[in-house]
C-alpha cells in the first residue's frame, strides 16, 4: 500500500469550525490507502458524505476505510447501488455504505430504516446523500471525489471534525 505522508493534503481551512483537506491521489490503491488514512481519525459515531459522479472511485475509497476498521477486506467490499445498503462488521466499529442514488423520495428513504443505523459503534458513508437535505445539516464530514482521468483522483475531504489525526484541523496560533 503506498504511504500517504502528514503534508500530502493541502489545509485550506475556514474561519468557522468546518476545514477542509484536499488530497490527490494517482491510482485505485493510493486512493485504498487514503481510506485507511481516513479512517485513522473517523470516531463512532459519524455520518459521512460520500460525493462524486458515477465511477469516480467513491466503492474504492470505501475498501481503504472499511479494511482499517477490519470490518472487510477490500475483495468483499463492493458497491451498494442495486442493494443500497451494505453491512460490514468490525471488532469495535460497523460500517454501513449507503448508495441512494435509486432512492428519490422521502418516503422510500425512510423505508431504509437508516435511523436504525446509528449507533455509538456506527459510521455511516453515504453516496448521493446530498438528495436529501437531512444528511446535508446532519453529516459530520463531506468527502468529495472527483476524477481527473483513468487514475488521477482529487480527494477533498471537509467537515466540522476531521479526527485526531493528520487530516484534522490545524490550530491557527
Amino acid at each position: 500500500m503506498p504511504e500517504l505522508g502528514l503534508n500530502d493534503g493541502r489545509y485550506t481551512g475556514f474561519a468557522t469550525s468546518m476545514a477542509t483537506r484536499e488530497f490527490t491521489t494517482n491510482s485505485a490503491e493510493e486512493t485504498i490507502a487514503l481510506g485507511y488514512k481516513i479512517a485513522s481519525g473517523l470516531t463512532p459515531p459519524k455520518l459521512v458524505l460520500l460525493r462524486g459522479e458515477l465511477g469516480a472511485g467513491k466503492t474504492t475509497l470505501v475498501k481503504g476505510i472499511a479494511e482499517a476498521f477490519h470490518a472487510a477486506s477490500q475483495d468483499d467490499v463492493t458497491s451498494p447501488t442495486f442493494t443500497l445498503v451494505h453491512e460490514y462488521r468490525g471488532p469495535d466499529v460497523n460500517i454501513y455504505h449507503i448508495d441512494l442514488y435509486r432512492v428519490d423520495t422521502q418516503r422510500q428513504l425512510e423505508t431504509l430504516g437508516l435511523d436504525d443505523l446509528i449507533a455509538g459503534n456506527s459510521i455511516l458513508l453515504i453516496e448521493w446523500g446530498e438528495k436529501f437535505q437531512r444528511f446535508e445539516r446532519e453529516r459530520d464530514i463531506e468527502i468529495a471525489i472527483e476524477s481527473l482521468g483513468e487514475n488521477q483522483r482529487i480527494i477533498r475531504l471537509k467537515g466540522k471534525s476531521l479526527g485526531g489525526h493528520p487530516l484534522k484541523e490545524r490550530q491557527e496560533s
